[in-house]
């Protein structure tokens, strides 16, 4: 017995701890169940408002206290405001805490009444409750209710996700855990066909009783609609509202409208959308979001592992966006690439010849000629089946060790005759003196593909001769020139990239003239996404299709710091628990293991290795020949669509009928997977192909052995595997599953242990032999464990990047919204005062007449203090003192304008008031003419108070907007610029947060004091009421000039795979749900109910 045997034998493992730690929480479900089984349908219904009620009692007086200070903002201080804005804060923390507390409270009953309600559904075709107004409103739109007198009826079959269904499902106690686990802030680690999207409904359920809002987020269109329609009549029975974002468009009013239901269903990639418009809206109608409260993750390994750093990017064009170098240097890389692969296509024939010689020496100089053909072309598909010859790639792996000692010290004599060389497990490439020269080729510069050693220019430039103009002329022509070679070398190591390491069919394939990502888990195009740092535009160029002109980025985030703005998060998938430390690092998620309803039964075997992929796949199709005539299905799961393409083929020649899903067959999944339990079929498809659908088996193919699931080859990441195994054994099925590997497989050619294939050689393996043991199956799963540690270690690397540009963007997304809002705006004017009073104090310390300028120039103020005080005044006094100053003259300026502007309000109010709804009335700060719209009513009221806060709003999201949009264009430039670090020793991303702060404290300045300068000197320059204008309705900001898309992290492909995420939204010829709206003619009777025509009533 090993030691974490024993300490489990003591302890108890953790899935023990978690089973014991809810376990009480599921007894007092079962126990308040008895109650509420006893009830009446009206009761049942009733019994949920009495909860609701009770919720919003719990928090009354917060709500009343928050109240309170906002209707006494006016008469605070400017300067004080901000200590009444930190108590509502406070509060607010408050009122979350409590909810929480409520709910905790109510759980069991909460719990107990959807169960009930499940269950009354299986039961009864019909259930009649005594009608509301929710009701009327709900059959005037829905199918499965209808209005008799005072009564409501409720069906129990409705149309969803295309198809009729028929509600049939009860809670079993292991879904009640694994709700109680998800109402927790966990996530729930849940075997296929444990019924995850019912498990939803209990924290669902419970959470928006809170009417707060509550998110169960998918990851794509078809599961979100689908989800929304079959489980929506459960909710509104109760009176809870329900809606589905993706069915409606962007920025829209329905789209608001489904935010503001109590439970709102959509994709992941939506959610982050509607965040970066929300936050470049104009208006707030053009808000759709409510605050980030809770929000349950579907397939949560998929959104919160392989897409957390893929960035949602809505972009916009720029200026001179088609001027790009890919097309201009393509021919001189195709060149070099055709060099590079005879020469190493040479270098492989000498080592075959030499490496066959009995003469050591000869031997060693084969080994040395097949690491050179390696490090140029590792994918040369000759080159991979020499290697798994017996004895070849442990005699390469040791030449390989001698070149890499001394801290590669002599790496150079194996690589200088190529012309470049290539990292495969870093996905890198670099140029060697060869390579360079071949690429400059008769080029009057002979460092035209070299970047300059720039600290060391400047250096020099520091300690020359010359004035201070020279040497400014002189710095600026040596920046200009590293940036054109900079772009120059990059332009061409994206191009290299393109050719060598991405294959057509494999990585991405062509549609319609555009290049477009294959998603490598799920076979899926990933429409909308592309790679990023212009790789997307190398492959283009490489493909001959239209090069994409470059954008600038307007807004960004990464759905890893998207997710975590919720104040509860929580998840539930079948493949967790191998990335439970990655959850919990990064979101402080824990993972939970829910035990299954009934055991798995399925057979898992060891895997079967083969030294070549040939053999390999000859197997398989024997084996999936023996289980067809047995009567079994077979799920046959691959890596690739041209692996999913070589097997359909072999299988056609035998004759043998299939289906395959894959990337070019997407659009036919659901009809392909209901398939699939079938005996005797036979389906081709990616690992996570089918996720969030079952795969059903009839009597006589359970009877048979269930569902065969044969893994093509394994995958670098265990949970992929498991999910591919997890198709099988659902809900106690009988199934198998098996994996067959070759040494030629990326994983075991890569990262795998030499041990395997030095036990092939020494047993002399024949061509078609098989090795299979336990011990061998967990040796690959070692292999797979390094590479998922890779992978996370890149992962967080690249999120770091992403959290110093997350701590910025938090900063200027909550200035902006309160200037949006409006209600703390007054908190942010001074906050820009004060810390533009200091900087220029600061920046001026010794120096008076400067002072003097500055603040005359930026805040229209004079010092408040002589020459001959200040050495007797320290600093901070200083800056007191200015502030001070600065508060009195802005109040006394801001009371000057709403003094000046009311007369002519009045006037207009009083003589046109009928006409007018929103005025523009204009301000100037003596260098621009600013029309501020303003409603002239709320004008009127507050003594023209209302105009001085529309200017303030206005002059705050004009600044915020421009500077913002300036500095996430020098970041994306920063981000690529500190790479080169690296070549100094340093590290780029030390170098990156330094310079980024740089950045972010000089646009904060710029942002104040811009600001500060337009509102500290506003004036109105006619004082006469036929100069006032209407102003025009307020329009929706128009988001079809920008782009949304999810831009592939280069990064992200080090450890392959890395990314499979998820299948996208807006896919085409894709199966739409039926939308469940019924059509009602206008002068037909209104379901509700009323006895009014439809046109009266909820068709107007």
């Amino acid at each position: 017995m090993g030691f974490n045997d024993i300490i489990s034998k003591i302890f108890g493992n953790k899935a023990q701890r978690d089973l014991n730690e809810v376990n009480p929480v599921v007894k007092r479900v079962k126990d308040a169940y008895a109650a509420v089984e006893k009830l009446s349908n009206d009761a049942l219904r009733e019994r949920t408002k009495e909860l609701e009620r009770y919720i919003q009692e719990q928090v009354a007086t917060e709500k009343g206290e928050i109240e309170q200070l906002k209707a006494g903002l006016e008469e605070v201080d400017l300067n004080d405001r901000e200590a009444v804005w930190n108590q509502v804060d406070s509060l607010e923390k408050v009122i979350t805490e409590k909810y929480e507390k409520a709910l905790n409270e109510i759980l069991p009953v909460a719990f107990s009444i959807m169960k009930e309600t499940a269950r009354r559904f299986t039961e009864n075709e019909e259930i009649v409750v005594t009608a509301t107004n929710f009701d009327r409103d709900l059959a005037a739109s829905h199918d499965f209710v209808r209005i008799e007198g005072e009564k409501a009826i409720y069906q129990n079959h409705w149309i969803a996700g295309g198809n009729e269904i028929t509600w049939d499902m009860i809670h079993y106690d292991v879904q009640l855990f694994g709700g109680v686990v998800l109402h927790q802030g966990k996530i729930a680690e849940m075997a296929t066909g444990e019924g995850k999207t019912l498990v939803a409904t209990l924290p669902v359920f419970l959470n928006a009783l809170t009417h707060e809002g509550v998110h169960v987020v998918t990851v794509n269109d078809y599961l979100s609609k689908r989800d929304s329609e079959w489980m929506g009549p459960m909710y509104m029975f109760h009176g809870l509202s329900v809606d589905c974002i993706d069915k409606h468009e962007p920025n829209s009013d329905a789209r608001r409208k489904a935010y503001e239901s109590d439970i709102t269903f959509g994709t992941n990639n939506e959610f982050g959308f509607d965040y970066l418009r929300d936050n470049m809206a104009v208006s707030p109608k053009d808000l759709v979001q409510r605050k980030h409260n809770y929000a349950i993750v579907d397939e949560v390994d998929s959104v919160l592992i392989d897409d957390a750093r893929t960035p949602l990017i809505i972009s916009g064009p720029v200026p001179k966006g088609d001027d790009q170098l890919f097309d201009l240097f393509r021919p001189r890389v195709e060149v070099i690439v055709k060099a590079q692969r005879d020469l190493t296509t040479r270098f492989l024939a000498e080592a075959k010849a030499k490496m066959a010689s009995t003469d050591p020496k000869e031997q060693e100089e084969g080994a040395l000629l097949l690491f050179r053909s390696y490090k140029g072309m590792p994918k040369y598909q000759p080159l991979i089946k020499f290697l798994s010859e017996q004895g070849i790639k442990a005699a390469m792996l040791k030449t390989e060790a001698f070149y890499m000692q001394e801290q590669m010290r002599n790496m150079h004599v194996a690589t200088d005759p190529l012309y470049f060389v290539i990292d495969e497990k870093q996905h890198s490439i670099e140029l060697t003196d060869k390579g360079i020269d071949m690429l400059t080729g008769k080029s009057d510069d002979p460092q035209f593909f070299i970047l300059p050693d720039i600290a060391s220019q400047l250096s020099e430039l520091e300690h020359s001769a010359g004035t201070d103009e020279e040497k400014a002329a002189k710095k600026d022509e040596l920046m200009q020139n590293y940036a054109i070679k900079s772009e120059r070398v990059h332009t061409v190591n994206q191009l290299l990239k393109a050719y060598t390491l991405f294959e057509k069919d494999d990585e991405y394939v062509v549609i319609d003239n555009k290049v477009k990502i294959v998603d490598e888990q799920t076979g899926r195009v990933m429409e909308g996404r592309r790679y990023s740092d212009g790789l997307h535009q190398a492959i283009e160029a490489k493909e001959r299709v239209k090069v994409e002109a470059a954008t600038q980025t307007f807004a960004t985030i990464t759905l890893q710091n998207f997710f975590r703005m919720y104040s509860k998060l929580a998840g539930m998938t079948g493949t967790a628990e191998t990335e439970a430390g990655e959850f919990w690092d990064i979101y402080k998620l824990d993972v939970v293991v829910i035990p299954t309803n009934k055991p798995i039964v399925r057979d898992d075997q060891n895997d079967r290795i083969y030294k070549t992929k040939r053999e390999k796949y000859t197997a398989v199709i024997e084996e999936i020949e023996k289980l067809i005539n047995s009567g079994r299905p077979v799920l046959v799961g691959t890596t690739s669509v041209e692996i999913s393409e070589l097997l359909s083929r072999m299988l056609s020649l035998r004759k043998i009928k299939h289906n395959v899903l894959n990337a070019k067959l997407h659009q036919r999944e659901a009809e392909i997977v209901a398939n699939a339990g079938q005996s005797g079929v036979v389906t081709i498809a990616t690992n996570m192909a089918g996720r969030g659908t079952d795969i059903k088996l009839s009597t006589e193919v359970k009877a048979a052995g269930g569902l065969a699931i044969i893994g093509t080859e394994r995958h670098e990441s265990r949970r992929v595997d498991r999910q591919l195994r997890g198709r099988a054994g659902r809900q106690g099925d009988p199934g198998s599953s098996v994996f067959f590997v070759s040494l030629e497989d990326d994983l075991m050619r890569l990262f795998a242990t030499e041990r395997i294939a030095g036990l092939m050689d020494k047993m002399g393996f024949k061509e078609g032999d098989v090795l299979e043991h336990s011990m061998l199956s967990k040796s690959v799963e070692r292999a797979q464990k390094k590479v998922e540690e890779n992978n996370f270690g890149i992962r967080k690397r690249l999120l770091e990047y992403d959290d110093v540009m997350n701590s910025q963007r938090e900063v200027i997304y909550k200035r902006r919204r309160h200037a949006l809002m409006g209600e703390r705006i007054d908190n942010d004017v001074a906050g820009m005062i004060t810390e533009t009073a200091r900087n220029i104090v600061e920046s001026n310390e010794d120096d008076y007449q400067g002072m003097k300028l500055d603040l005359l120039r930026v805040m229209a103020l004079e010092v408040p203090f002589k020459e001959t005080e200040v050495k007797g005044l320290k600093l901070q006094e200083q800056v007191e003192m200015v502030t001070t100053r600065a508060f009195e003259t802005f109040k006394r300026k801001t009371e000057r304008l709403a003094e000046i502007a009311h007369p002519v309000i009045k006037q207009v109010y009083e003589n046109q008031g009928a006409m007018y709804e929103n005025i523009l009335i204009p301000i100037t700060d003596g260098k621009k003419v600013y029309n501020i719209a303003c409603n002239l009513k709320e004008a009127y009221e507050t003594n023209s108070r209302a105009l001085v806060r529309a200017f303030e709003k206005s002059i705050l999201l004009h600044t915020i907007d421009e500077d913002w949009k300036e500095h996430l264009r020098e970041m994306d430039e920063l981000r690529q610029s500190v790479q080169n670090a690296s070549y100094e020793q340093k590290d780029p991303l030390l170098i990156y947060k330094l310079e980024s702060f740089n950045l972010f404290r000089e646009m904060i300045n710029d942002v104040n004091s811009k600001a500060v300068s337009i509102l500290m000197r506003g004036q109105i320059p006619i004082q006469d009421p036929a100069g006032v204008r209407q102003a025009a309705p307020e329009q929706k900001t128009d988001y079809s000039r920008y782009r949304t898309q999810k831009e592939d992290s280069e990064s992200q492909i080090a450890g392959k795979g890395d990314h499979n995420g998820s299948p996208q939204p807006h896919q085409p010829q894709r199966l739409e749900p039926i939308r469940v709206e019924k059509k009602v003619g206008r002068n037909d009777p209104c379901p509700c109910g009323s006895g009014k025509k439809y046109k009266n009533c909820h068709g107007q």
